[in-house]
């Protein structure tokens, strides 16, 4: 009995990976060669090149890519640009190299969020775009089938504040069947003409580029879609892990090259199919389970935007441990999971641009002129980053390996810049808002550092033990927050030393956020001064972090808890809108939710 309950263990991870991870790219299909042959006709040479690119696509821009190089770099189950950026920064030398990789990890970020957008609106429009085949809809109009689409990602989004977790069970079965449902039907179609199977020859990419010329290189640029949702593969891993991720990938990855090679021999049995190749071979094999199938492939879409959005939430969220975003509102929709994590602003920023998509572009085939360009740019990004760790580990054989996808994303990315004046510049304008918010915000904080004139330790304390001398303290405990252990902000300093408020214990806390995604450690360091301690508590980066707990924990009982603000003056216009940015966004008090009849704010204008 224990043996049966230590294989299935395993086995649901694998089930629960499926649900949260594979919906994108598992819905590719839908609209992939649909996009593709609208481009070039469909002959046979055409079919089997661009089966063979597909093919080549998913084993080396995913599985090498991200199941087996990015894979490797992840940290305790966690992925993404951020965790490239924590593992990398160690290993440079010099202060440009570690700029360069913060700013490439920044774009990275910002393009992660841009394709963020446009994944919902085209799987969702897609989905319901398979509507039009039912007998009796062939002439519902376009118009009725955005509005659904609208309907749809309203309710999805207007969901996300009750959690995903109470669904998420349901997601890997569904996503099981539907890959089960996938990969069946290619199966059907591939006992029809088993030579299609010939298309992992990788001799039919460089036949079909010569024949094709520069419109081949085009259809690159819309062969990339099949693989869109690699990077979930690797950002939004969680608490899973990398094994069940990777089993999950070589079912999924089966099932997918079967559907694929399938949607080839309908194609060339059905050649006038083209518009609609993904649901007018379903309906041609299962005429009478078209209907329900229509509403697994909208369910699954709906899957994929969650892990879409879920998986954005958690980027977010990385970049506000790690200091790279201002504080927004987080609330945390599950006690199980600290990771199921729902921020307001962003959820509602993301809905509104998900809508405009849709009633901008109005079908599927519209927004893919839009898509893929920012997942090329993060792949991109992603295989340099990893390029450059090898390197530096001296790991040359992967390095090797990763510098050749380096040069085939760049490859893809030169097709896909093609888009931009169809659509593609709408996914690099949205990756500039994030961007600028960043680059803002970070100059921003150096700025107001530097402005803010803290203290270095040692001096902070003479001039402690000098005011304690003279000082009354005040009975209790005190409580002061700094940023950074080393240099002691100048409002604790205005406080004790200005004000002489000092108190017979006064606890300088400084929250640390460590380069592992999870756990927590806090203690007290070495004691600085008569009553004046050092507490340090060393936090995960996609860690929920519970001061008030922690402080419960260390038996420390402030009566007071003292906090900087700035009052931000500035004549720029960037610095002004920075000065913006933290009158809108939480404190550190109001993120970490301190109970607010202790709390004292310590106020002190600041130019810059």
């Amino acid at each position: 009995m224990s043996r049966s309950l230590s294989l299935m263990e395993p086995l649901s991870r694998i089930i629960k990976a499926i649900g949260i991870v594979f919906g994108d790219i598992g819905t590719s299909p839908i609209y992939t060669l649909s996009i593709v042959f609208a481009l070039i006709a469909p002959t046979r040479a055409n079919i089997m090149g661009v089966l063979s690119l597909i093919i080549w696509t998913l084993i080396l821009l995913v599985t090498v890519q991200y199941i087996w190089l990015a894979m490797s770099l992840s940290q305790k189950g966690e992925g993404g640009t951020i965790v490239l950026r924590k593992v990398l920064k160690p290993l440079l030398n010099t202060a440009s190299a570690k700029s360069f990789v913060t700013i490439l990890s920044f774009i990275g970020i910002s393009f992660l969020i841009g394709d963020g957008v446009i994944t919902p609106a085209i799987s969702i429009l897609s989905a319901v775009e398979g509507v039009k085949l039912i007998p009796g809809m062939f002439a519902v109009q376009q118009n009725l089938l955005v509005l659904l689409a609208c309907l749809i990602a309203i309710g999805l989004f207007s969901f996300q504040k009750q959690g995903a977790e109470i669904v998420s069970g349901a997601f890997g079965p569904i996503m099981v069947l539907w890959f089960l449902i996938l990969g069946g039907s290619g199966l059907y179609w591939l006992a029809h003409d088993p030579s299609f199977l010939s298309a992992f020859n990788p001799l039919h990419i460089p036949q079909f580029m010569y024949h094709n010329g520069f419109v081949g290189f085009l259809v690159l640029a819309r062969v990339i879609l099949c693989a869109t949702g690699g990077e979930a593969l690797y950002a939004g891993i969680g608490n899973l892990g990398r094994r069940p991720i990777i089993n999950g990938w070589y079912f999924a990855f089966v099932m997918l090259l079967l559907h694929y090679l399938g949607q080839g021999v309908f194609i060339m049995n059905y050649p006038g199919s083209v518009g609609s190749i993904f649901y007018q071979m379903m309906f041609t094999q299962m005429p009478r389970l078209y209907i329900p199938f229509v509403l697994l492939s909208v369910i699954a879409t709906v899957i994929a935007s969650q892990a879409m959005i879920s998986g954005i939430s958690a980027t977010v969220y990385q970049g506000i441990m790690t200091n790279i975003l201002p504080r927004l509102r987080v609330e945390y929709t599950s006690r199980r999971l600290s990771k199921q994590i729902y921020i307001p602003a962003i959820n509602w920023s993301l809905m509104i641009m998900v809508l405009i998509v849709i009633l901008q572009f109005k079908s599927a085939y519209h927004i893919a002129n839009a898509y893929g360009l920012a997942a090329l740019c993060t792949m991109t990004i992603t295989s340099v980053m990893m390029t450059m760790i090898f390197y530096l580990r001296k790991e040359y054989v992967m390095a090797i390996i990763a510098n050749i996808i380096v040069g085939i994303d760049i490859t893809y990315l030169a097709a896909s810049t093609s888009k931009v004046p169809y659509g593609g510049y709408l996914p690099i304008f949205i990756a500039s808002i994030p961007l600028s918010l960043i680059l803002i915000y970070t100059g921003g904080k150096r700025r107001l550092l530097r402005a803010a004139r803290p203290r270095a330790l040692p001096q902070f304390i003479e001039e402690y033990e000098q005011a304690r001398k003279t000082t009354n303290c005040i009975d209790g405990t005190a409580l002061f927050f700094s940023r950074r252990v080393k240099m002691i902000p100048d409002y604790i300093s205005y406080t004790m030393f200005n004000n002489d408020i000092m108190y017979e214990e006064n606890i300088i806390l400084s929250v640390i956020t460590q380069n592992k995604p999870f756990g927590v450690a806090a203690e007290f360091g070495e004691k600085l001064a008569e009553g004046l301690f050092l507490f340090e508590i060393r936090v995960g980066y996609m860690e929920a972090l519970n001061i008030k707990k922690v402080i419960k924990n260390a038996k420390i009982d402030p009566k007071v808890i003292f906090y900087g603000m700035e009052e931000i003056e500035s004549k720029n216009l960037i610095w002004k809108i920075f000065a913006f940015i933290k009158s809108i966004t939480p404190s550190f008090v109001q993120f970490y939710k301190l109970p607010t009849d202790q709390l004292h704010g310590v106020v002190r204008r600041v130019e810059i």
